[in-house]
């Protein structure tokens, strides 16, 4: 009886170290392939502002760890009326962002666009540490090198770019923030369950909504309930966790391409005018038209 009970406590405890094993390999396994899934970058620069008729120049700045960022400055035409720091989403590289950057040039700003690391000609490997000191880089060139004052500076940020924007809030205040499909957290992004879901991660990366609670700076949040109910909601959830004087433009995309887009370029002009005034170096013929689109 006593062999036999040896055997069957031999074979749960074999039992036990094989779940136990399975279990730290599929943990380390979601973090080894997390970066594959949240970073999809390419290195081809396909185009650059050139192609709109756009002055630019290329920008390269190097992280506080080393890593050398490749980014462009695009002057506005004319007298800006600000000057905007553009982080992309977690796709392509800064070339895939051309229509947006003639979007906020027509607006009467400069912009500044970064490659995060991995991405384009930026060098090192994509990393979620690593998107935060990308962006403070690029926060400290055009506040330390370019000298340009942070209450002149409107930060932008799309899907991913949104969540490394909001990271840059910790140590920067700039004169406003715009966040574009927001997401709420890399965990909610998951099909795992919230309370388990930073464990596997390894982290409740890119928390937004617990960031939220610090950003004071007045902030235009932009999302589309047809860009899926969830993500609608994760908007939904950071912009009511905001401390600061906060908008929220909801773009109905149902209502076609064109009407969507006016909506759009109105929404970003009327709260760019809230914050630094209508652009300079515009007719009144030419403004009256920037109002209708």
């Amino acid at each position: 009886m006593a062999l036999e009970g040896a055997k069957k406590m031999k074979r749960l405890c074999v039992r036990l170290l094989f779940a136990v094993f399975m279990c730290v390999f599929l943990l380390a396994g979601i973090r080894f392939i997390l970066p594959f899934f949240v970073f999809l970058p390419t290195s081809e620069i396909r185009h650059t502002p050139a192609i709109l008729g756009l002055s630019f120049e290329d920008v390269f700045v190097t992280t506080s760890d080393g890593v050398r960022l490749h980014g462009w400055y695009v002057p506005a035409r004319g007298s800006a009326r600000a000057t905007l720091l553009f982080f992309h989403w977690n796709a392509g590289n800064i070339s895939d962002n051309l229509a947006s950057i003639e979007v906020f040039n027509n607006l009467g700003l400069s912009v500044f666009i970064i490659g995060y690391r991995g991405y384009g000609r930026s060098e090192g490997t994509p990393s979620i540490e690593g998107t935060k000191l990308d962006a403070l880089a690029a926060w400290q060139w055009l506040t330390e090198y370019r000298e340009i004052p942070a209450d002149e500076i409107v930060v932008f940020g799309r899907s991913l770019g949104g969540a490394v924007a909001m990271e840059l809030m910790r140590s920067a205040t700039p004169r406003g923030l715009i966040l574009e499909i927001k997401f709420s957290s890399l965990a909610d992004m998951t099909p795992f369950p919230s309370f388990i879901a930073p464990f596997l991660l390894g982290g409740d990366f890119w928390n937004s909504v617990q960031t939220a609670a610090g950003v004071t700076v007045p902030t235009l949040i932009i999302h589309t309930p047809h860009d899926g109910h969830a993500m609608y909601r994760q908007s939904r959830r950071v912009y009511e966790a905001l401390a600061g004087e906060k908008t929220f433009l909801d773009i109905r995309a149902h209502q076609g391409y064109r009407s969507s887009f006016d909506m759009y370029v109105a929404g970003l002009d009327r709260f760019l005018t809230s914050l630094f005034g209508e652009p300079a170096g515009y007719s009144a013929a030419e403004y009256a038209i920037l109002e209708q689109s």
